[in-house]
């Protein structure tokens, strides 16, 4: 059984003990949450409903730098931006 789940404006296939990166959720470490199914799936039969999934806050970061660079030929334009990403790591603990 698998269920698609929604967070942070994005969805993602959870199954029980997966691990998902998601978008940054403030809240603490070793705290649960629930995250809001759209579609659960039970021997291919798919059913739409309301329900939750439990999820554990596993740890907080940021992801892997982004390197910005803009450049325009012959006019002595450039510039340099970073970005990392700030995410959450859950496990998905039941349903």
């Amino acid at each position: 059984m698998y269920a698609i789940v929604k967070s942070g404006g994005k969805q993602y296939r959870a199954e029980k003990d997966t691990v998902l990166f998601v978008e940054k959720i403030e809240a603490p470490v070793d705290s649960t949450v629930d995250l809001e199914v759209i579609m659960s799936v039970k021997d291919s039969v798919a059913t739409i409903n309301g329900k939750t999934v439990k999820a554990k806050i596993l740890e907080h970061g940021l992801g892997d730098k982004l390197d910005i660079f803009k450049y325009k030929a012959k006019k002595n334009y450039r510039r340099r931006m970073g970005h990392r990403q700030p995410y959450t790591k859950l496990q998905i603990i039941g349903f």
